[in-house]
């Protein structure tokens, strides 16, 4: 048997494996609803955001149906072969964004000059002139934050920043936007956007630091908002719930 390289599991993808093993079981047939999230969270003894990954991606796999203010649904198996699996998932990438783009953007204040401001003024009107998430305004989206590394004059830290923003372009990411990104959410991005120009334009390091942090930090809370959750536990009464086994 040849050998083959060893690659550690996702901790969103194991707790996937272990649900699409319940629905295989016949634990949970197509039709039935799954518990909350909130629930799912806490008999696993992991965060909420690792069980949102994990069911947006089982979703994306056509294993369950996400009904937002009613529940999360089991589906018959798709016929076709499913979608390649994710690698990190949005929040592990959101995180590690506002390490790595606090730092440039802290950098970055003590470097910046007039004609980068002028560039990120471009952007920001461009993106101002967007009323609805597309790919014309992820693509401006990329566009300022490239921006801000580009400050530094370092080709590296432009890729790094580029592909990190890249890693969000994959149906995961995709399915998760469209639940919770709108015209209010782009608007507020922008507003977000908007100050950490401002830290840069002051050249205060700090603040520049803090507002990419920031910005950052509330897309991650914007991802985490609440599916709608109300009538689950009623329809649930009653039932018996099938065996979850704590993932480590």
């Amino acid at each position: 048997m040849p050998i083959e390289a060893i690659v550690p599991r996702r901790l969103y993808r194991q707790v996937a494996d272990q649900l699409r093993q319940l629905f295989d079981s016949g634990e949970y047939a197509a039709g039935d609803r799954l518990p909350t999230e909130r629930e799912l969270a806490e008999r696993m003894g992991i965060s909420r955001p690792t069980i949102r990954e994990a069911l947006i991606a089982l979703e994306v796999e056509g294993r369950v149906r996400i009904r937002v203010g009613s529940g999360i649904y089991v589906t018959e198996p798709p016929r076709s072969a499913p979608p390649p699996s994710a690698g990190e998932g949005p929040f592990e990438l959101l995180r590690a964004r506002e390490f790595i783009e606090g730092a440039i953007a802290e950098e970055a204040a003590q470097h910046v000059k007039a004609e980068h401001i002028r560039i990120l003024d471009r952007v920001l009107g461009r993106m101002d002139r967007q009323r609805h998430p597309t790919r014309t305004t992820i693509s401006l989206d990329r566009e300022f934050h490239t921006g801000v590394a580009a400050i530094l004059g370092n080709a590296v830290l432009v890729r790094v920043v580029g592909d990190l923003f890249d890693q969000r372009m994959n149906p995961y990411f995709e399915r998760l936007s469209s639940y919770f990104e709108d015209r209010t959410t782009w608007q507020a991005a922008l507003e977000e956007h908007r100050a950490v120009r401002d830290a840069l334009a002051a050249h205060d390091p700090g603040g520049a630091k803090a507002a990419m942090r920031h910005h950052l930090r509330l897309s991650q809370e914007r991802f985490s908002r609440n599916f709608g959750e109300g009538s689950a536990v009623a329809e649930t009464a009653g039932k018996k719930e099938p065996p979850i086994i704590h993932t480590e």
